[in-house]
């Protein structure tokens, strides 16, 4: 696929014909906090930020989302008859998706869009979006992406990758959706790709965080279940679900029915595998109560369980937000390195 040069000063003019054509998401500035939105007319997105608080995931998956709408008003002709309201599945662009975020959309279509069980409302939304990934050029200190099968300049995932090359970007169309977006918005200088190999190389060598993962899938999943260092692993959890939320890759949701007098909608919530009553039953039971409980099923999910079901890297692209803004320091790299060297014959594991 061909490479554009994009001048910096046409930036805002080609988005501007883009928004014709698309409904425009990208990094929105507030206060000291840069998270994913729906751009309003003539804004720009903030590319001033190392990465999101929350994941682009949003975009195709909401925190909230209505599902259907009902009456119970017995006057109406359609009274107790469950109704999908209208939604907007016009083609939207999200702009500047770092490329592990991007490639973390792959990794939940296997959990959405499967030959057994498909999710309407994350297909429709998936379906209309092209991504236009923006390159780190510098990733952070907790980035630990090209050990967990992706990149600062991945493109699987993404219809364009764009690279800040100082007075204009670079822009790679990846896929046909991505030369039609750089069509519309008028940007048709070809460049040469060579510096967007080199701009690779070059932040690529910048990441010194690093997991290993080599042995997950060897593992026998009960030991691990019953490994020694999840009680001090989970110690200082709060459960507040805070790396659940920020995760490009969660996918948990809730169901439930708001009533408002005689009408009503059914509506589902982003939820997380971190909260008590995330799995407590119609009985009272809870089989994961505890909070060690309820971490040891959040990383043997990401790392163990996911790993044997599709055989495919684990269910995290490195983006290294839970490990930035947990409150009590838990770090998925070091429970990785327990996971991965654990030895149930040993009396400790051998990244301890």
């Amino acid at each position: 696929m061909k490479v554009i040069k994009i001048d910096k000063k046409d930036w805002a003019g080609g988005l501007g014909k883009l928004s014709d054509a698309y409904r425009l998401f990208g990094p929105v500035k507030d206060k000291d906090v840069s998270d994913f939105k729906e751009l309003a007319a003539g804004e720009l997105p903030d590319f001033d930020f190392l990465n999101t608080n929350l994941s682009a995931k949003s975009a195709v998956f909401p925190q909230n989302e209505v599902m259907f709408e009902y009456s119970l008003d017995e006057s109406q002709e359609d009274h107790h008859i469950m109704k999908e309201p209208e939604k907007d599945y016009s083609p939207r662009a999200v702009i500047g998706i770092r490329p592990c975020d991007a490639a973390a959309f792959l990794l939940v279509k296997r959990n959405f869009d499967t030959p057994e069980y498909k999710d309407p409302y994350w297909i429709r939304a998936y379906e209309a979006s092209t991504f236009v990934g923006l390159a780190c050029n510098d990733p952070g200190k907790t980035c630990f992406c090209t050990t967990a099968g992706c990149g600062p300049f991945h493109e699987d995932g993404l219809d364009v990758l764009i690279a800040d090359a100082g007075d204009h970007f670079l822009a790679k169309a990846i896929t046909e959706k991505g030369e039609a977006l750089l069509q519309a918005a008028g940007w048709g200088a070809e460049a040469d790709g060579g510096q967007i190999e080199t701009m690779k190389k070059a932040a690529e060598a910048k990441i010194s965080s690093t997991v290993s993962t080599d042995s997950l899938k060897d593992k026998v999943t009960t030991e691990l279940y019953d490994a020694s260092f999840w009680e001090d692993t989970a110690f200082a959890c709060l459960n507040c679900g805070t790396c659940t939320y920020v995760c490009p890759t969660c996918w948990c949701f809730d169901i439930q029915d708001e009533n408002y007098g005689k009408a009503g909608i059914r509506m589902r919530n982003w939820d997380s595998c971190m909260y008590p009553l995330f799995t407590i039953h119609g009985s009272g039971h809870n089989p994961r109560g505890t909070k060690t409980q309820r971490v040891r099923q959040r990383f043997m999910h990401k790392l163990k369980y996911y790993v044997d079901k599709y055989g495919a890297g684990i269910q995290c692209v490195g983006c290294g937000r839970c490990v930035r803004l947990c409150p009590v320091n838990i770090d998925i790299r070091e429970v990785c390195e327990f996971m991965n060297s654990y030895d149930p014959a040993a009396t400790t594991c051998k990244a301890a």
